[in-house]
């Protein structure tokens, strides 16, 4: 299911309930790293911002948009330490 308010828009999925906000390139002003496959997100670059609907949004990140939309296809890569 999905519904819109404001800028955000909502998402469930087997991954659970997501809020969710598309970034447009113009507004992309700072570097991420995606946690989907753990390469930067640059300046300029399109992208989603994601965070638990019911939470505080203290677990929001930055998702390249196609990592996103395959998030539920593969498990969320870890930095090497």
């Amino acid at each position: 299911m999905n519904r819109i308010t404001g800028g955000e828009r909502y998402e469930s999925g087997p991954d659970g309930e997501w809020a969710i906000r598309r970034i447009s390139g113009s507004a992309a002003v700072k570097t991420y790293r995606c946690p989907g496959c753990y390469q930067l997100i640059p300046p300029g670059m399109p992208h989603v911002v994601a965070w638990a609907a019911y939470g505080d949004g203290d677990d929001r990140r930055h998702w390249h948009s196609s990592c996103w939309e395959r998030r539920t296809h593969r498990s969320v890569r870890h930095p090497r330490r």
